[in-house]
């Protein structure tokens, strides 16, 4: 069964201001123990998984770069070994700018890894260290150069737009600069100030504006004109790619409605969660979508660890999908892509059409503006990606 793999790394130098995933600073004493607790996870999931084929490895975090090569390496050998990770695989890894050198890049590329995302996210230097990213611009550049020597031919970047303070301008500015490093993805972001973060908080008491969602959309709607004038396909509402071909329009449907027909630097290892596909998280606070049920792994490395040395590693969270449920965020997240929701694939999935399961709301979405629908593909439309949240809450029991 094809199931993508996910590993996560939770160590952080510092903890960025707008974060709140489930990242710990300091503890990076632990980096080699917690290695080891994570090749028995993997041996001790394939045991209960063995029918998994992995297509997919991806590396997020926190700061997965903070891992030495060999122990990215270590990895990605048990994974071949025990999830037979495919030779073609998209192996990606997310790297701090401000924690990769030239011999680290190089390390990376030689045990595997074959894609790498770079949260550059601003190209000034005080949006940087207001969002508490502990790299310059400079260091972004350098670390993209570096990458591009060490033999890395699918570069993704990551940037956030619609920041306090920030003006159309600089966002015009940091979009532009990040195209001249000639990436093969990007990534734009709009920032969520997730409540009891530093950043959150500093706006809570007004000692930074509040961020504009009006002038967020001016930042989104220039984006996408601009990227796509520079030869990326917008495939999902937050993620271009270079294409094979020029993409026709800001949110052209793919050759033959099929995403990786746009070219090999999409990433696919997103695909999976965007088509509601099983994947299988590893390591402190993974989650994993597998045979109709969600969990979650202990969310802290200590708890993880000690656990995993234990010989166990308790699920949870635990969820049962209902098929009400996963119709629903089938949608959802299908639609998040320009290929949107293919009428055939959801009948042979599901066992009912777009039509009999949602007629009323398609309706509905359709006569406001946010949808096309035409009996084979239901996509969102151009208002539809500024209003994504009214369109996908229409879809959920």
């Amino acid at each position: 069964m094809k199931t993508a793999l996910y590993v996560h790394v939770p160590f952080c130098l510092q903890r960025c201001a707008y974060c709140d995933f489930n990242t710990y600073s300091g503890l990076l004493s632990l980096r080699a123990d917690y290695v080891t607790v994570l090749r028995q996870e993997i041996r001790y999931r394939a045991a209960l998984y063995p029918e998994i084929a992995a297509p997919t490895l991806y590396f997020g975090g926190g700061t997965p770069s903070l891992l030495l090569p060999e122990e990215i390496g270590a990895v990605i050998g048990d994974a071949r070994q025990h999830f037979r990770l495919a030779a073609d695989a998209e192996i990606t890894l997310e790297a701090n700018p401000g924690t990769v050198d030239g011999e680290t890049l190089r390390g990376l590329y030689a045990v595997g890894v074959n894609r790498l995302s770079l949260g550059v996210q601003s190209a000034h230097n005080d949006e940087l260290r207001m969002l508490g990213r502990i790299h310059t611009w400079d260091e972004a550049v350098s670390a993209g150069a570096a990458a591009r020597q060490a033999g890395f031919d699918n570069v993704s970047i990551d940037l956030i737009y619609g920041l306090p303070g920030q003006t159309l301008a600089r966002w015009k500015t940091t979009l532009e600069r990040a195209v001249a490093l000639e990436p093969q993805h990007l990534s734009l972001y709009a920032l969520t100030l997730e409540p009891e973060t530093p950043l959150a908080q500093a706006v809570d008491a007004g000692r930074l504006p509040a961020p504009d969602p009006d002038l967020a959309a001016d930042m989104y709607e220039h984006a996408s004109e601009v990227l796509c004038r520079a030869g990326y396909w917008q495939y999902e509402i937050s993620n271009w790619a270079r294409g094979v071909s020029a993409s026709p329009t800001a949110w052209a449907l793919p050759p033959a409605g099929l995403t990786e027909a746009i070219g090999p630097w999409v990433g696919r290892h997103n695909l999976v969660y965007w088509r509601n596909q099983p994947w299988l998280g590893l390591g402190a606070g993974a989650c994993s979508w597998l045979g109709g049920r969600r969990w979650s792994n202990l969310r802290h490395p200590v708890a993880y660890m000690q656990a995993g040395q234990a010989g166990h590693w308790p699920e949870t969270d635990v969820e049962v999908i209902a098929s009400s449920l996963e119709r629903g965020e089938t949608l959802m997240l299908g639609l998040r892509l320009a290929e949107g929701v293919s009428d055939a694939q959801f009948r042979g999935r599901f066992g009912v059409g777009l039509a009999e399961a949602y007629r009323d709301t398609l309706a509905q979405l359709a006569a406001a503006g946010l949808v096309e629908w035409d009996g084979v593909r239901l996509r969102l439309s151009a208002r539809g990606r500024l209003l994504g949240n009214q369109v996908f809450g229409a879809f959920l029991p």
